[in-house]
């Protein structure tokens, strides 16, 4: 049974390092036998999101697995064409309603959409207020849309969702969210395989024989983060994780640290204004 450390929030609240994406995964049987699945071998984190398209079935998973709504840590995120401080509170009733939930443990926004964030912020604060969800943060903002939150807004971010791997390592980034108190959460952090066979992951992963996967995920989690394996095959649930009961020594450490050449397998923010 796989047990997964959890990590404090700025809000005091625990998450689970280890969580299931469910990105891509189809609607309907597919997402919800993953889930099922993920909850059987003891993940107990699941991310899904409005643009996913799978919320209803992450919630039936959840209901099927025979485990309370409590035992299981649920994230949304509110989609680019949901954002505005109403709409963005009216689609967060419909996301609730679809995954028949009182409330998410944890609601993202999940773009810096320029012109709607700060809306979108504040909606995410009410809702929070309203118990609506449990508790708040972001996705994809970087360094300068952390600065212009914090700077209109008290309530800090509990969350920043990025994509993160050795080959993304956004060094300023998870510096200035520790320095704030944000935890990180690494989508993407396989690459989508892209990057499973290089040479310097594949002799890292017989060192300490143990697959690409599990050590570019093993990677993450030793520099604190939230980790997000997405995976709808049941030996590759399993396998991603398998990540607890072993450490990379030093030495790989830094040669995977070694290996940031900005490489992105989704989306880039980075000049969003």
């Amino acid at each position: 049974m796989i047990e997964s450390p959890r990590l404090q929030m700025i809000d005091g609240r625990y998450i689970p390092q280890l969580g299931l994406g469910v990105y891509q995964s189809e609607p309907g049987a597919e997402t919800e036998g993953a889930v099922l699945e993920a909850l059987r071998l003891g993940y107990r984190h699941i991310d899904t999101a409005q643009f996913y398209g799978n919320e209803a079935d992450v919630g039936s998973a959840l209901r099927k697995s025979g485990l309370g709504r409590d035992a299981v840590f649920v994230t949304t995120k509110i989609a680019n064409f949901n954002q505005g401080r109403d709409a963005a509170l009216r689609s967060l009733e419909r996301s609730l309603k679809e995954a028949a939930f009182d409330a998410y443990d944890l609601v993202l926004i999940h773009f810096p959409v320029t012109g709607k964030r700060g809306d979108t912020w504040r909606a995410l604060v009410d809702a929070q207020k309203r118990g609506l969800a449990k508790s708040i943060g972001v996705s994809n903002y970087t360094v300068r849309h952390l600065e212009e939150l914090l700077g209109e807004s008290a309530v800090v971010p509990a969350i920043n969702q990025v994509e993160l791997s050795p080959f993304l390592g956004q060094a300023e980034l998870r510096a200035f969210c520790a320095k704030h108190r944000i935890l990180v959460q690494a989508y993407s952090p396989l690459t989508q395989g892209v990057k499973l066979g290089h040479k310097d992951i594949v002799s890292a992963a017989a060192k300490a024989g143990r697959t690409p996967a599990q050590v570019m995920l093993r990677w993450a989690v030793q520099h604190g983060l939230i980790v997000l394996p997405k995976s709808v095959t049941p030996a590759r649930i399993a396998e991603n994780g398998a990540i607890f009961d072993f450490a990379l020594d030093a030495d790989t450490m830094r040669t995977l640290d070694g290996l940031d050449v900005g490489f992105r397998a989704s989306w880039d923010p980075t000049d969003v204004p």
